[in-house]
């Protein structure tokens, strides 16, 4: 095997290259765009794309990016990267702080998306010697879990043999990246819940069936018999995000919506889950003499990282990290991601990105989550390994 790139060299080219990465990131980090609503940030990635001479497809799955470059007989792998923000209103107080009110790149996605481009301006240099191909994949709409179905639909993976994907991870510090073969997150599923009472004056409580004060025993209810009627080594976890109900102050309310989501790691308990949910929530409303309507939707499968491509991921960490910066996660994680719907129909692995500061780092989805940007250069860094590795032209294993 010859090896394109010395891993100094690499190095140095990631170093070199990140204060315009910073950049970038801190442009997407102002300009978040929701889920499907990916315009702008398209058009700025494509640009970016086009610059290098990279072959560039816009508007593939909705606002989706595909870039390809090589062109060889070889294989075809793709590198996968997600676009969209979220409905949080940002509360870091940075120069760079969301100019959208109520958007903000809380998920890291900003991050993703700039370290994309930061492999694409790593490996375009190299394209003419690649024996295959590289697909680079911009995703839209991953935080709804629906961008990565409508890119396969539209012949995003077609012909690739392999996928690789990052995530941010806050409990992390920058300059690791945590490695896991097998389940690597939970499925997900969107729980709503309908509640019928009978409305009435809310002096006189007992002459009604107030459906808010109902649905407040289901979400008490259902966390209780989650602890004590599913195996604790089959773990679940069931959040609502929304609860709807009520015309006035002194009504009690007829009819509440309950949203939420279920998260699982266990097939057989996951097959299992819509019945026993539904049973348990009729039985509490049943109690108190009103009706209910129980509605549980897949939203993603879990993200399963193939071990051989997974082996390759942490050889080429290993290599550009040095060993004590490459941790095993001991636990999947309850988190999911459409990552898992491209990995239905190819092999491939995510990793988790270090993105703590020296004094941490905010969870996903907070209002204040700021994580550190010394992390695009490692992530630059340990995907074009990767990518190079997969191709059989690793970088030299030497010191960094």
């Amino acid at each position: 095997m010859t090896s394109l790139l010395a891993l100094p060299e690499l190095h140095q080219q990631a170093q070199d290259l990140q204060p315009d990465l910073v950049k970038i990131r801190r442009h997407l980090h102002a300009h978040p765009e929701l889920s499907g609503q990916e315009q702008q940030t398209a058009a700025f990635v494509a640009g970016s794309l086009y610059q290098l001479g990279l072959d560039v497809q816009e508007g593939v799955g909705g606002a989706g990016v595909v870039a390809d470059l090589g062109g060889g007989p070889g294989p075809s792998i793709g590198l996968r990267v997600d676009m969209d923000a979220l409905p949080i209103e940002e509360r870091t107080g940075l120069p760079f702080a969301s100019r959208r009110q109520g958007l903000m790149h809380a998920c890291g996605h900003d991050i993703h998306t700039t370290v994309g481009i930061g492999v694409a301006h790593l490996m375009a240099p190299l394209a003419h010697r690649l024996p295959g191909t590289l697909r680079l994949l911009f995703q839209p709409a991953e935080e709804i879990a629906q961008g990565a179905g409508w890119m396969v639909k539209a012949g995003a993976l077609d012909g690739l043999d392999a996928v690789f994907g990052v995530h941010v991870y806050p409990p992390m510090a920058a300059g690791k990246v945590g490695i896991r073969a097998g389940t690597f997150t939970a499925t997900a599923d969107e729980l709503i819940v309908e509640i019928f009472g009978e409305s009435g004056h809310g002096a006189r409580p007992h002459e009604a069936l107030d459906a808010i004060w109902i649905a407040s025993q289901v979400v008490t209810g259902l966390q209780e018999a989650v602890s004590r009627r599913i195996d604790p080594l089959h773990p679940v976890v069931i959040s609502f995000g929304q609860i709807q109900g009520g015309c006035a102050f002194n009504v009690i309310a007829d009819r509440v919506l309950l949203r939420g989501t279920v998260r699982c790691l266990h097939p057989d308990t996951h097959q299992q889950l819509s019945s026993w949910i539904e049973e348990v929530i009729q039985g509490i409303v049943g109690i108190h003499g009103a009706r209910s309507h129980v509605s549980l939707r897949s939203i993603t499968p879990s993200v399963f990282n193939d071990a051989s491509q997974t082996r390759c991921l942490e050889k080429a960490a290993r290599a550009v990290l040095g060993d004590d910066n490459v941790e095993h996660l001991p636990q999947p994680s309850l988190g999911a991601e459409d990552f898992a719907e491209m990995l239905k129909h190819v092999p491939g692995c995510m990793f988790r990105l270090g993105v703590a500061g020296p004094e941490g780092c905010y969870p996903l989805h907070h209002g204040c989550f700021n994580p550190d940007e010394r992390a695009i250069a490692t992530g630059v860094e340990v995907l074009t390994a990767t990518l190079l590795q997969r191709f059989d032209l690793p970088v030299d294993h030497v010191s960094p």
